[in-house]
This record gives structure tokens, C-alpha cells and sequence, in this order.
């Protein structure tokens, strides 16, 4: 790299560090005339770098908002901190951010230095955050499949079904889908030669290989997902018929854990799968919407039971008063 080339450098990173510079601060800094500040700024300009320059009292050069984001430099310890921070974003629950956060990731990681990536993980891994109701997700075996998803490559990995049986996958990523409370990936499988969706929480030893495959067609990823979380092997599950609308249901109730089915412009045909009844009960009730249990059979007598025992903890209550 010239002399010349990194002096450049240099100054962008400077404009990049604050609003405003002088000229002869930044000569200062950079150990050269004003004149070769001014050379130098329109060498940026000429990259298409907005830098604008105004004179007087508190005037000097700085870096303007152009139609593209210019590329950023960073030092070590920049990198570092952005990187953390991205790990640590991509595991949230803030709409649209955890998805956001890994694609950045994915790009950081690509052109980052061995030596930093291992100071990220090492901040990683010595970092605890509080429970919260979201599965535990690895960071590298999410930042693994992202790039994997980019880049059309194989992956493998041990994957736990829901029974506890132990298997190993070999697959074809598409797209990674964050529900605010798991993490999953939409593939082909390619030993059972068809889509499946899978919990990254109950992934092991996620490892991409070299092999790179052609894209098929598929579904949406989030619509596959969707349907795969609403109708998964559950022990349980219900039809619900709802005195509203599919618009005013899906304002209620969060659709990533439901089907729902227009039966006419007032009447939603609602599904959904749950190990408990009772929460299915109380699940649909909480929408604040007029509902009747059409199946199973006991889900109406379990919702009895579930009002029966709020009228006698509301009697309790007043009793009390």
C-alpha cells in the first residue's frame, strides 16, 4: 500500500471519528501541509465519499450523508466491540433485530482478521445474560448456518427430535426464521428428500462442508415455518371458532403459533397445537374475542373448569374486600 493510499485511509477513518475537523488539525494529525489535506480530500470526493467543507468560525471538513453508506474502518478494538454486539443482538427478541444483527455479522465475520475473530468468542463465551423465555442459541452455529444460507453450501449436524432420539442431518439451508422465541432453519433434507424445519436449539456440531448445491424451489420460509410450528407433533390439537374476523384475530393473537382460516367476514376458523389443553383454553380466552371450542371434545369442559376456578378466586377476593 502507497503512502499516498494509506494517508487517504487514515483521513477517512479521522472523519469518521467525529463531526468536525479543521485543516490544520487534521495536517497535524496526519503529519502533513493543509494543501495535501485539501489534495487528499478530493481524492475521497473523486471515490464518492461526500466530504464537505465550510468556512469560518467552527467550520472545517466533514463527512456528509451521501446516497450509499461508505464503508466503515475500524480498528481492533471497534471490530471487536461491533462483533460482540452483534452476538449478542442476534439471540434477542426486538422485532426484525436478531435477523438484522446476524446478516451483519455474517459480513463482519467474513473479513475478519483469525486473531479478532478468536477475541470475540472469547468475550462471547465469558459473557452470561439473563434467562429469559427464548431457547439458547450457539452464536457460532447461528453465524455457521447464516453464511451456509449465503454461500449454498452443505451442512451437518446432530439434530435431537422432539422424542430425544439422536440423529445426524445433512441438509440444504435456505433461510433461517426467528419466531422472538427460537431460532429455525428451513432445508432439504437430503436424505429424506424433503423440507423440514429445525430448532436451532436442539442442534449439535453444526459443521458446513464444502459442497455446494443448486437452488430448488421452494416455499416461503417464514410461511413454511409458520405452519410447521402450528402443527407440530404436539399432544394436542385444537379448533377454535372465533366470533371475528381473520383481520381483527390476527391484531389479538400472535400468528407465528396459529393457523388461521377465514370461514366469512366474521368468522375465523382458528388452529393451534399445545401439550396443554388448559393453556390452549386459557390462550384463546385471553384474545378477548367470542370463541366456542369445536375440537377436542374436552377443551370445552377444561375451559369450564378454567372459569369455574377464576368465579372462585373472584369470590375469594371479594370476600375479602
Amino acid at each position: 500500500m502507497s503512502d499516498t493510499t494509506q494517508r487517504v485511509l487514515s483521513l477517512l477513518s479521522l472523519l469518521q471519528q467525529r463531526p468536525v475537523w479543521t485543516g490544520p488539525e487534521l495536517a497535524e494529525r496526519l503529519g502533513v501541509t493543509t494543501r495535501s489535506i485539501r489534495r487528499d480530500v478530493e481524492r475521497l470526493r473523486g471515490l464518492g465519499y461526500p466530504v464537505l467543507a465550510t468556512q469560518g468560525l467552527g467550520g472545517g471538513y466533514q463527512l456528509g450523508r451521501g446516497k450509499d453508506l461508505p464503508p466503515l474502518l475500524l480498528d481492533d478494538s471497534e471490530a471487536v466491540a461491533i462483533a460482540v454486539s452483534l452476538r449478542l443482538a442476534a439471540g434477542g427478541t426486538v422485532t426484525g433485530a436478531s435477523e438484522a444483527a446476524l446478516s451483519t455479522l455474517a459480513k463482519l465475520d467474513q473479513v475478519m482478521p483469525p486473531r479478532l475473530r478468536s477475541e470475540v468468542k472469547a468475550i462471547h463465551d465469558a459473557t452470561e445474560t439473563l434467562s429469559s423465555n427464548s431457547d439458547l442459541v450457539d452464536g457460532d452455529a447461528l453465524l455457521t448456518l447464516a453464511k451456509a444460507c449465503r454461500d449454498l453450501l452443505r451442512v451437518r449436524f446432530g439434530y435431537d427430535a422432539r422424542d430425544g432420539v439422536a440423529t445426524e442431518r445433512w441438509v440444504e439451508p435456505v433461510r433461517l426464521v426467528a419466531t422472538g422465541r427460537r431460532w429455525y432453519l428451513m432445508a432439504w433434507d437430503v436424505d429424506r428428500e424433503d423440507w423440514r424445519t429445525f430448532r436451532l436449539d436442539r442442534m449439535r456440531e453444526v459443521s458446513p462442508s464444502t459442497w455446494r448445491f443448486k437452488p430448488r424451489e421452494h416455499p416461503d420460509p417464514a410461511e413454511y415455518v409458520q405452519g410447521s410450528i402450528s402443527r407440530a407433533p404436539y399432544s394436542n390439537h385444537a379448533q377454535v371458532r372465533v366470533h371475528a374476523s381473520v383481520e381483527d384475530v390476527s391484531e389479538r393473537i400472535d400468528t407465528r403459533w396459529v393457523t388461521l382460516t377465514a370461514i366469512d367476514g366474521s368468522t375465523t376458523l382458528l388452529e393451534a397445537s399445545a401439550d396443554s389443553l388448559e393453556h390452549l383454553a386459557f390462550y384463546c380466552v385471553m384474545t378477548g374475542l367470542e370463541c366456542e371450542f369445536l375440537q377436542p371434545p374436552e377443551l370445552a369442559e377444561i375451559a369450564t373448569g378454567l372459569g369455574e376456578r377464576l368465579q372462585r378466586a373472584s369470590a375469594g377476593a371479594e370476600g375479602r374486600g
